[in-house]
């Protein structure tokens, strides 16, 4: 039926016109019964200013008018005569739009007077059939006959439609979608469309059934209407068969529907595809769609006549709309490859099918390997044709380029069209702060400008925009950018248009203004930018590439290098970075004979600048050089040496200014890089400097007496001769090593032995110099000067160590700084700061000041005045001896030298070539029988090789360097290390602490960490040789009898599996002997074989598809053993009894290794929770209760005590923690897939879970008998992350409450203990103060309360005879005693707000609890 609008009456005769009509009289008086119940409820409808006036507030107007009409006695004849009097009032087209009309009131809009009535109940439905009445009046007063789109206030229609949106109810669903439906079906069609896209807007989720059906007879009948339904089926909630019905309808509309709008049909089906209607859709998208292209001449038309083919953008928005939901869901692409690999027979693959597997390829990497292997096996079996791939090409090249990226070459006619949005897009990118993108980007920028630099010439301002982000790249992005530059320049040059001329101009522009500017950041972007220039246009083979009206590129190159230099000179770190960049650029790029020439002649001036003739091998004078005496150190050459390297008289004429000091290690390498370009990779003429003396500060001033005599500007000399000698060496082994290392075949055979010579006494003198530099800086604190700036192919790689041990400098410090604001400390603190010796008081100065920011150090302060070289004895020399007068210097050779690591960035770094010294030590002849004397070398490298797998390694917290104490050296190990040190040219100095047992554990610990972080490289098993070599490092001797006797093949050692068996079965002998003597090497044995058995899951699950399935099954069957054999030797180290002398320095600081040894004991173990079970309720409480006391329990663990006792502690919360969560996504997939409906696994599960609540009860309630605070916040955080994955399984125990109701609720009963305690907890931190408990306080209080209120309404759902109460709990300490009052007497000084909120928190924690009664049916 329906509805139309009711004729108006005929107008009055004439001969009646002074009587008015009886209809009209009725009307008249309808209308004033409404104005009168309108003015009764305060609005004024007849307003001639505007809108009718509403009451503030509006809600009065609905409440009055509810009353009246449902409450009174004559209500129905009231909302009669309402409705009819509205009827009438609204006849009139103006009346209507002044009750549509939104009335504006302060600058505000509010609610229509028509929006207000229809939140009135007993009118609403009424008043919505009157609306649908009047809605056919005005279909077309719209654009047809104006010409011009209505607005809103004008369109009435519109304006109808907009008052069902968003109704608070509906009181009449069915018949109100019944009467729109009807309306909707003669509605026109732009109005049409409207209306559907707002159905669930107006209609919401009822009468879903209605809503589909009518739009599926309309979807029918206009198949143009496919958008809006489409969008109104996307909006509704359509139950499953509603939603296949839906399906079903967009089906059949694939081949009816318009080409424009079948990307939104398409997006929607994919978007709507569960795991039962997948295959049915993808079939028939296969089936429906020609996705042929159009051909060329076609195509040419259309763009002739139209601009551009509507086929192409139709085709493009599939291709988008595909790719678009491809990406959205993964279960897409895995269906849609079963669903081409069941397809066998040619003729039934199409075209769509390959743009299908090329969207699936660019949507991830994931997806490619698959993507490769199904593309080969349908072309070889000739599924593919080639008129096939003609066909997806044809007429569709733009489309191809756009969606394929990597196939731009396939029509480079045209690639100009498309490049600029990719490059706008990649810009984009680069600017969006993000590193990883950055990078991408930019990455891909210098791809294209190496395939295609060409055609980016005149997109050239396109590319600029990424110049305006240079300021926040790091040196890596600066080289990829300028690289980028460098090549559009360099082909511009070649070039006569003028985009070529412009891009080389200002580019140039711009690196000379960097480079000219005072700020070393902008500085140093112009050096990076000079020399990437120079290495374009410097290069040998583009010299001369340029057109006739320009200077040539080495010219112009040539020119840039002079002015860069000019701008530099005075400054040492530009001069250092200019160095390194061009350093490397040599090593890699063969340059113009002219700019080798000019580098060359610059560096010439090496010699000039730094060295000093020799007579005899010895100094020609004997001057002072401020007041300091100079002498030779560490002449390898003898009396032949002609120069020495002049260090001290350099490091005195230049302390107040930039010293050319600093720049002497970079200039080397500059050096040694122009002469192995010029001399084919040899280094001999400039093979004098390997062994030339050092001339340094005499030795004598490093003996205590010495030492003790000098100034604070001596020591400062004195301490920068030694960095620099330092640095110096560093260059030198990093030079002379790459002459054997087998890279340039120059040197002879006897060359190649007299260089390994000097270069093992060169590291014997850096190994001496930074032990004695480090002596002297702990006494004499300078900030060293920076050498080095790290560049990313300089080989310079800074351990994160140091960046470690910076910031627990900080944390110490801001340690120290809150036990100074404790309210016990403060006091006391700022009254003693104030006070002298004497008790008077006195006003700080600015060296306090300085003292207390921390830039001075009141050490220096002392060193500083020569009266005070008595508080010298008081020093702490922890590793070093002490200063004391009449006494030589004490040096561990072995100690890492703690007090110049916190400078190490700031050093040289050694290239990785110079690990090579580790296998020329064993070749040479030794001086002695005894080959310990040369471990402290292979510790040094070692050490070295450390911080750069740091640097390597997984992103995370990095293991600090760690110091032995080294014990009472070995008299023949000490005595050959000074008979080598004496024959390198080291002076006797010091007295060597070396300790033949003491070095080889921290060779041997350097080895098995190195080894450690070799394996937890990222991708290291994919390099196969390089990880075979790795594994074979490793390998016992027997390997093939006892390693691999149980493998299921013949044993080889050669194989993936015994080489993993191997270097665990190595491990395990090495972890057995170190068990023996040293805790720490027992701990970094254990870890390395952790790493193995890490590697071989890893390993597992990279290569199980490729692999061979021998090897699969192999790695498969020895994970399991590795596992059982790492946690025995977990636990036997755990178990070990440990004495003091095994421990080191006790168990300080070995918090860390005890929390992996813990970790990996649980993880590793067979039953978890049972070992989990046992650890927290039976032996961790024996450590908690014994602490007060005074007698040891013994509980089977020693590594469990008190200084270890909180590693523990945290480690059974987060194992715990991760077995709940394990155990809940079990059970939580398996009611998914109802596959866990086995009544032996549900009651598995739960008692896993119950062993789970047993755990974190017991570690919760420890803290009744350990006071300590960071266990109590461990307790309160891990306590409610418990809480918290606990709710997740609540769905669970719901399901299964009636079969297993007393065991679910001694669940709930058991956590309740842990509850209280963690209430009690949180009370008493906060009236303690403690803020490291309260700052886990909210996220623990808001999973309990959830837990309160699951727990309820799990109860009342199953209503099985529990009681559930709820109510105050008495306030109790820890000990279980009552608290007699919950307000805490707080400092009256404090700040009262603080104390009102801490308050309102602890009323309300109050009611945070719950118990559970059981009550028996038979006691009800």
């Amino acid at each position: 039926m329906v509805l139309l609008p009711r004729k108006r009456p005929p107008p009055p005769s004439s001969t009646s016109a002074s009587a008015p009509p009886p209809k009209l009289l009725k009307s008249t008086d309808q209308v004033d019964k409404m104005l009168a119940i309108l003015a009764e409820a305060g609005c004024t409808l007849i307003n001639p200013s505007g809108p009718p006036c509403l009451p503030s507030p509006p809600h009065h107007l609905r409440s009055h008018l509810h009353r009246l009409f449902s409450s009174s006695e004559n209500a129905a004849a009231l909302r009669s005569d309402f409705i009819a009097g509205l009827s009438a009032y609204l006849q009139s087209p103006r009346n209507l739009r002044r009750v549509l009309a939104t009335p504006s009131c302060d600058g505000t809009r509010s609610e229509s007077l028509v929006r207000h009535l229809l939140l009135v109940p007993p009118i609403q439905l009424d008043l919505q059939n009157l609306l649908l009445q009047k809605l056919p009046e005005f279909f077309h007063a719209d654009s047809q006959f104006s010409g011009t789109p209505l607005s809103l206030e004008d369109d009435v229609a519109r304006l109808i439609i907009n008052q069902f949106r968003w109704l608070d109810f509906i009181a009449d669903p069915a018949a109100f979608a019944d009467n729109l439906m009807q309306v909707l079906s003669i509605c026109p069609l732009h109005l049409k469309r409207e209306i559907i896209g707002s159905l669930p807007e107006i209609i919401g989720d009822q009468n879903n059934k209605t809503v589909v059906d009518s739009l599926e007879q309309m979807l029918r009948e206009d198949s143009s209407i496919i958008v809006p339904v489409l969008d109104a089926f996307s909006n509704l909630n359509l139950d499953e068969s509603l939603q296949e019905q839906v399906i079903t309808t967009v089906l059949t509309c694939i081949r009816t529907v318009d080409a424009e709008h079948l990307p939104y049909l398409l997006r929607f089906l994919l978007l709507s595809a569960t795991p039962t209607n997948v295959r049915r859709i993808i079939a028939q998208i296969r089936q429906q769609i020609k996705f042929v292209g159009i051909s060329s001449t076609l195509a040419s038309q259309h763009n002739k006549f139209k601009g551009k083919s509507v086929m192409c953008n139709t085709e493009a928005s599939i291709i988008d709309a595909l790719r678009s939901s491809l990406l959205f869901k993964n279960m897409l692409c895995q269906e849609i490859l079963k669903e081409l690999n069941s397809i066998d027979k040619p003729e039934d693959h199409k075209v769509i099918d390959i743009w299908l597997l090329l969207l699936i390829y660019m949507n991830g990497e994931s997806m490619k390997k698959r993507v490769e292997k199904v593309i080969k096996k349908k072309i070889v079996d000739k599924c593919i044709p080639e008129v096939m791939i003609d066909q997806c090409i044809s007429g569709n090249k733009d489309l191809v380029q756009l969606s394929l990226f990597d196939n731009l070459h396939i029509r480079q006619g045209n690639l100009i069209q498309p490049l600029w949005q990719v490059l706008g897009a990649l810009v984009t990118h680069v600017g969006s702060g993000v590193s990883s993108e950055v990078n991408s980007a930019l990455d891909t920028i210098a791809l294209l400008s190496s395939k295609y630099a060409r055609e980016l010439i005149p997109l050239s301002t396109h590319i600029n925009g990424i110049l305006d982000y240079l300021e926040g790249f790091d040196i890596e992005n600066l080289h990829k950018v300028y690289e980028v530059f460098s090549q559009l320049a360099r082909l511009s040059r070649s070039s006569d248009g003028c985009f070529g001329s412009s891009i080389a101009s200002e580019l140039l522009m711009i690196i000379r203004k960097q480079v000219s500017h005072s700020d070393f950041k902008y500085k140093k972007m112009g050096l990076i930018g000079t020399l990437k220039i120079v290495s374009c246009l410097g290069d040998e083979s583009n010299a001369s590439d340029t057109s006739s009206s320009q200077k040539s590129n080495f010219e112009e190159a040539l020119e840039l290098l002079r002015t860069t230099v000019d701008s530099c000179k005075q400054l040492c770190l530009p001069m250092v970075l200019f160095y390194d960049e061009l350093s490397a650029m040599l090593y890699h790029k063969k340059l113009h004979p002219e700019i080798l020439e000019w580098v060359g002649k610059h560096v010439g001036e090496f010699e000039s600048r730094f060295l000093s003739d020799l007579e005899g091998g010895q100094l020609t004078t004997k001057d002072l050089f401020c007041g300091l005496e100079g002498e030779l150190w560490m002449n390898l050459d003898g009396d032949i040496s002609p120069v020495c390297l002049s260090i001290l008289p350099l490091a005195c004429s230049s302390l107040q200014s930039n010293s050319p000091l600093q720049i002497l290690p970079a200039n080397f390498s500059l050096l040694s890089a122009v002469e192995r370009s010029t001399n084919k990779g040899s280094l001999g003429g400039i093979d004098a400097l390997l062994g030339c003396p050092l001339h340094l500060p005499s030795s004598k001033y490093f003996f205590s007496p010495g030492w003790l005599s000098l100034t604070v500007k001596q020591k400062q000399i004195a301490c920068l001769s030694l960095y620099y000698a330092i640095n110096w060496i560093r260059e030198l082994l990093n030079a002379f090593c790459t002459q054997v290392s087998g890279r340039f075949e120059c040197t002879s055979q006897a060359t190649k032995e007299d260089i390994i010579v000097k270069l093992l006494k060169r590291l014997r003198n850096l190994v001496f110099l930074e032990s004695l530099l480090n002596y002297c800086i702990r006494s004499h604190h300078i900030s060293l000067p920076d050498l080095h700036l790290q560049v990313e192919h300089s080989g310079a790689l800074v351990s994160n160590s140091v960046n470690d041990m910076v910031h627990a400098s900080k944390r110490n410090a801001h340690k120290k700084t809150n036990e100074k604001n404790s309210p016990k400390k403060k006091k006391h603190k700022k009254a003693a700061s104030s006070l002298e010796a004497n008790g008077k008081l006195r006003q700080p100065t600015i060296v306090d000041v300085f003292r207390k920011a921390g830039a001075i150090r009141s050490q220096e302060l002392s060193l500083g005045d020569p009266s005070t070289h008595s508080s010298l004895q008081g020093l702490d020399s922890a590793g070093g001896g002490t200063l004391k007068p009449k006494e030589s210097v004490v040096i561990e050779i072995a100690s890492v030298a703690k007090d110049i690591e916190s400078q190490r960035f700031k050093f040289r770094p050694l290239m990785i070539q110079s690990l090579i010294l580790l296998t020329l030590s064993k070749k040479q002849n030794s001086c002695c029988s005894d080959p310990s004397a040369e471990l402290p070398l292979y510790l040094y490298l070692l050490r070295d090789l450390h911080s750069k797998l740091d640097y390597f390694g997984p992103s995370g917290k990095q293991s600090s360097a760690k110091c032995y104490s080294v014990p009472p050296g070995d008299e023949n190990c000490e005595e050959h290390w000074k008979g080598n040190s004496a024959s390198a040219g080291n002076p006797d100095v010091a007295d060597i602490v070396l300790s033949k047992s003491a070095v080889s554990t921290m060779v041997f610990k350097e080895v098995l960490h190195c080894f450690s972080k070799m394996m937890n490289l990222p991708d290291i098993e994919m390099h196969k040789p390089v990880f075979s070599d790795l594994l074979q490092a490793l390998q016992p001797s027997n390997i093939s009898e006892n390693v691999c006797s149980n493998s299921l093949r013949s044993p080889s050692p050669v194989t993936i599996d015994c080489l993993y068996l191997g270097a665990a079965s190595f491990l395990e002998n090495a972890f057995d002997i170190a068990c023996s003597f040293s805790f720490m090497l027992a701990a970094e044995a254990l870890l390395a074989l952790e790493s193995v058995v890490t590697s071989t899951q890893i390993f597992l699950d990279k290569f199980e598809k490729s692999a061979k399935t021998g090897d699969a099954v192999q790695i498969h069957l020895i994970i399991p053993k590795l596992r059982s054999r790492l946690g025995t030797s977990a636990q036997k180290l755990l178990r070990h009894n440990w004495n003091a002398e095994n421990l080191e320095t006790g168990w300080k600081n070995k918090g860390e290794v005890v929390q992996k040894i813990v970790r990996i004991y649980l993880q590793n173990s067979e039953a978890k929770s049972d070992l989990l079970d046992e650890l927290a309720c039976s032996i961790l409480p024996q450590v908690s209760s014994s602490r007060s006391s005074s007698e040891d329990v013994d509980h089977g663990f020693p590594t469990l005590c008190n200084a270890t006792f909180v590693v523990w502690y945290r480690t059974l919360h987060e194992v715990n923690l991760s077995i709940l969560n394990k155990l809940v996504k079990e059970v939580v997939h398996s009611a998914k897939s109802r596959a866990g409906s086995d009544p032996a696994s549900i009651e598995k599960n739960l008692i896993q879970i119950q062993k789970s609540v047993d755990v974190v009860v017991s570690l919760v309630n420890i803290c009744r008998t350990y006071d300590k605070v960071n266990v109590h916040a461990m307790a309160v955080n891990y306590g409610g992350k418990f809480v918290d994955t606990f709710l997740k399984a609540f769905d669970f125990l719901q399901a299964h409450f009636q079969a297993y109701k007393e065991l679910i609720i001694q669940l709930v009963k058991e956590l309740q203990k842990a509850t209280r305690t963690i209430q009690t907890l949180c009370s008493e931190a906060k009236g303690l103060k403690q803020t490291a408990i309260t700052s886990k306080i909210p996220a623990a209080k808001r999973s309990m309360e959830r837990y309160l209120f699951r727990v309820k309404a799990l109860l009342h759902a199953t209503s099985s005879g529990c009681t559930f109460w709820m109510g105050n709990l008495k306030h109790k300490d820890l000990a279980g005693q009552v608290v007699s009052s919950q307000v805490y007497v707080e400092d009256q000084n404090d700040n009262a707000e603080e104390d009102l909120a801490e308050s309102a928190d602890e009323d309300q924690s109050v009611r945070d609890s719950t118990a559970v009664r059981e009550t028996e049916e038979e006691e009800e």
